[in-house]
């Protein structure tokens, strides 16, 4: 492949994080050429205007250095002159995420989105990428699905993109990684860990494969790509995930690693899983099939789309799932994951003002920038797009005429993309889910996704075998899934809370609580209840040691200001779920409960 375009990418200074990036462009426009960098990455939809952290730029010719003008924020034109021309940029990297760049002293990271510069009306032509060690670096390796053009497997050198696309879908992690092995369905997968830990790789690695291989064979085979990469960079308090269309960029905890002789799942561990899960999943929906509004994207701007309830929900439902029917999990452990996913959504108020369309296509200024007000006001196409996604599927599986479930669903869009790879349109998508179901959906998908009705997912569990069980809340470190350990009738304040060093920082109060109606705001710290001094661990238990109505004292600095407020308690809203299985249930809906889980 020949590469019009060029990069040449260098960890130059990696204690002052700075890359260099040698852009070479083989016919520049003879008008003058227009560059530009990204403003936003697929699949986190939020303006992140990556131009910021370029530090300097320069161009030149073979006449001598050339004068960019800069446009915008993240645009420059070049003087019309001859080929080829030369852009140096330094770009600062200190995102320690998975959607821009890092670099220090122990590894380096990138997505292109924030190194490379677009060269307008050239993006359709193939790039060249020459990956360079920084200076002095010993057992330094690369890890990236970008294809090579020479390079060994995990070395430094040439590699190549059919087009600036395909450039911007293949992270680059550089360091002292370590390397782990497993092949799903003939594919070949390679797990990538950075960071400091301790991990049973063959344990992570049987338990990936397994879940890889059943999402394999739920789209149907072969896989969509000929090798796949976890990159995992691991921390003391990470967590997040970014799926491209043959790898994915992970962060976790070290902690929710499995750890070598460990026998028991760990909660951490199930969410590592689960977090890879998702983002696997995310291989055909979204990567592939996805909105036709993203075909292709447009980097500069935001592109708003009611869709995200469906390719962020639909695969949010389905990272779980895929653990029971693979057997990672056990039915009671995705029993409390379900039932967890349906808490998060209750303790929402949010839910009640906005709807899931609406929160897909708003995700740019609310979801994403989410202030302390955000529960009361929004609901997340996540955790609520799950549970549609849910109900959809036992809509489905009890009422279609032919038998038709959601997994049937995600088969026959796979084959359309195949066919037709354009993307789909909201009204599009509904329509053929109702055709493929034979059933008149529009009142259904209304509700669901354009108001703020509640799901009926009592009567659709229970129709399949699972009760769903309300209680109230125990305490910051109750997420919901398992049955009450306390009494019920327990007051409280109605308050999301985090640690702080010398008291209770209120991260939001919720909409009609009895801390609103005191006060409280979010973002007071809160150091004493009833003239006692109080922690993070305590507050919960403290505040359910008082009878409902009575009234307290709580003492609070906002800012500086240290503030009184007398609140009057009142009881816990049940807001907090967990599910079981009927234990009654008849045979038909046995045998409908084992279709859906896989049991």
């Amino acid at each position: 492949m020949s590469a019009a375009i060029h990069y040449r990418i260098t960890p130059k200074q990696p204690h002052a994080h700075l890359y260099e990036v040698v852009l070479t462009i083989q016919s520049p426009d003879p008008l003058g050429q227009h560059l530009n960098l990204p403003a936003w990455i697929p699949g986190s939809y939020m303006i992140r205007d990556f131009a910021r952290n370029i530090v300097t730029l320069k161009a030149s010719c073979a006449d001598g250095p050339l004068t960019l003008e800069k446009l915008d924020k993240q645009r420059w034109r070049l003087p019309p002159c001859d080929g080829p021309v030369v852009v140096t940029a330094q770009v600062y990297a200190w995102d320690l995420s998975v959607r821009g760049a890092h670099l220090d002293a122990s590894h380096a990271y990138f997505n292109a989105v924030a190194l490379c510069l677009a060269v307008e009306g050239q993006t359709d032509q193939p790039c060249g990428v020459t990956l360079v060690p920084p200076p002095g670096a010993q057992g330094w390796r690369v890890a990236t699905t970008l294809p090579s053009a020479g390079a060994e497997p995990y070395a430094f050198g040439e590699y190549q993109a059919r087009d600036y696309d395909e450039l911007l879908d293949h992270p680059v992690e550089m360091g002292r990684f370590a390397l782990y092995h497993f092949e799903a369905c003939g594919v070949p997968h390679d797990v990538a860990i950075s960071g400091r830990f301790r991990v049973d790789g063959e344990r992570l690695c049987r338990d990936l494969q397994a879940t890889c291989e059943y999402q394999i064979r739920l789209f149907g085979e072969p896989a969509p790509m000929s090798r796949y990469l976890f990159m995992l960079q691991v921390t003391g308090d990470g967590y997040g995930g970014l799926e491209h269309r043959s790898s994915t960029s992970l962060m976790c905890n070290r902690t929710h690693l499995p750890l070598p002789g460990e026998v028991k799942q760990s909660e951490g561990y199930r969410t590592l899983l689960g977090l890879c899960s998702h983002e696997y999943f995310h291989t055909w929906n979204v990567k592939r099939i996805k909105p036709a509004l993203f075909v292709p994207y447009e980097l500069s701007r935001e592109q708003p789309t009611p869709l995200l309830w469906f390719f962020e929900g639909v695969t949010s439902y389905y990272d779980d799932l895929a653990l029971l029917r693979s057997g990672v999990v056990t039915l009671p452990a995705y029993l409390e994951l379900l039932g967890q996913g349906l808490t998060r959504v209750l303790r929402t108020p949010g839910r009640h003002l906005q709807s899931v369309s609406d929160s897909s296509f708003d995700a740019w200024t609310k979801l994403y920038k989410m202030d302390e007000n955000g529960p009361n006001a929004i609901i997340s196409y996540y955790s609520k797009g799950a549970l549609i996604a849910l109900a959809l599927d036992l809509t489905l599986r009890e009422h279609s005429a032919g038998g038709m479930n959601l997994d049937q669903v995600m088969q026959a869009l796979w084959a359309d993309y195949l066919a037709d790879p354009s993307g789909v349109t909201p009204q599009g998508l509904e329509a053929r889910i109702a055709t493929l179901a034979g059933l008149e959906l529009s009142d259904w998908f209304e509700r669901a996704l354009r108001s703020t009705d509640e799901l009926p997912l009592g009567e659709l569990l229970a129709g399949h075998g699972v009760h769903l069980h309300l209680r109230a809340s125990e305490g910051a470190k109750d997420l919901g899934g398992v049955a009450a350990k306390q009494p019920a009738g327990r007051s409280a304040l109605g308050v999301r809370t985090k640690e702080e060093p010398f008291g209770v920082r209120l991260t939001s109060v919720l909409s009609h609580s009895p801390a609103q109606r005191a006060g409280l705001s979010g973002g007071d710290l809160l150091v004493a209840v009833d003239g006692l001094q109080v922690s993070h661990a305590q507050l919960a238990e403290r505040i359910a040691g008082y009878p409902i109505g009575e009234s307290l004292k709580l003492h609070a600095f906002r800012r500086d200001e240290l503030l009184e407020f007398e609140v009057e308690l009142s009881a816990a809203e049940l807001d907090t779920c967990y599910l079981e299985l009927d234990e009654q249930a008849d045979a038909v809906t046995v045998l409908r409960r084992r279709a859906w889980l896989g049991e």
